[in-house]
């Protein structure tokens, strides 16, 4: 496996959380090939961390579908083709429109004002170019229409699909000029809903999701090549 400068490396204390996110970001931008092999004990010493939870970051990169295990083996990076990712992503907008359709529909007053706060004040983020700070506000973003469809089916079905998303739609914000774009196709869905225009905001929400499958794929074709 290739080696990663020390910046990287995360320090003693790190969680599986971390962990996922930190080899899935590195699997996703091509720092980790496809084919390349994750052997426990080099990660555990890579993150200064014991072989428990590798194994179990390494699980959780499986049901991701970024890695594949086979008994008494070590972990091999997938091939995540376009052809999968888009698959993947097509469902999350039906997901995603069903949801903000049903926010518009169902949010209460409370929930659609800290909805539009929220919005507004991420402005700053993608003044500072803060990519970090901006994808975790991301998440709570779309969290909240998830919650907002009042529907607790619908919000452990979504939340599935976006786990194995994440790391790509995390991958998005380093493209130029994501961060303001991504605020934007928000800020539609925000004025669907305090409307309560139902269609229009299911609308905004595929668009967006579409958006953001166009970008990521960014990173399946360069895996491709």
């Amino acid at each position: 496996m290739k080696q990663v400068r020390r910046r990287e490396v995360i320090r003693p204390g790190t969680t599986v959380e971390q962990m996922v996110r930190a080899i899935a970001d590195m699997i996703v931008t091509g720092a980790i090939l496809p084919g390349e092999k994750l052997d426990e004990s080099s990660l555990a010493a890579r993150f200064e961390v014991s072989r428990t939870p590798v194994r179990e970051a390494l699980r959780e990169l499986g049901a991701m579908g970024l890695v594949v295990r086979e008994p008494n083996r070590s972990a091999v990076v997938t091939n995540v083709t376009e052809a999968y990712l888009h698959s993947m992503f097509e469902a999350m907008a039906e997901l995603e429109a069903i949801c903000a359709r049903l926010s518009a529909e169902r949010m209460t007053v409370e929930e659609r004002r800290a909805l539009e706060l929220e919005h507004g004040a991420s402005i700053r983020l993608v003044h500072q170019g803060a990519e970090e700070d901006y994808s975790a506000y991301n998440t709570e973003f779309h969290t909240r229409l998830y919650r907002g469809a009042h529907n607790e089916h619908i919000f452990e079905t979504v939340t599935q699909t976006r786990a194995r998303l994440a790391p790509f739609r995390r991958a998005q914000f380093r493209l130029p000029g994501r961060l303001a774009k991504s605020y934007e196709e928000h800020g539609q869905i925000v004025t669907a809903i305090m409307r309560a225009d139902g269609a229009a905001a299911g609308q905004a929400a595929y668009s967006h999701v579409e958006i953001v499958s166009d970008a990521s794929a960014v990173f399946a074709k360069a895996k491709e090549k």
